[in-house]
């Protein structure tokens, strides 16, 4: 079964502060469980608006958009 997560502009304002995120980032900025944390950049990759790539033992979740945008 899919998580469903109801976004909010909080997601959106931190989707957008870095060309990529991680859990913690996210778990900090919306106060949430690392586990709603995980889920809501898991779910975002799953949809392909974030790419997940694992570094080590730490999962980055970039956003390519911004990062072509800022690289311009």
């Amino acid at each position: 079964m899919d998580v469903i997560i109801t976004f909010n502009k909080q997601i959106i304002k931190n989707k957008f502060k870095h060309p990529y995120t991680k859990i913690e980032f996210v778990e900090k900025d919306l106060k949430v469980s690392r586990i709603t944390a995980a889920n809501y950049l898991n779910k975002l990759s799953d949809d392909g608006i974030l790419t997940k790539k694992k570094l080590g033992v730490t999962n980055y979740y970039i956003n390519h958009e911004l990062f072509d945008i800022l690289s311009k």
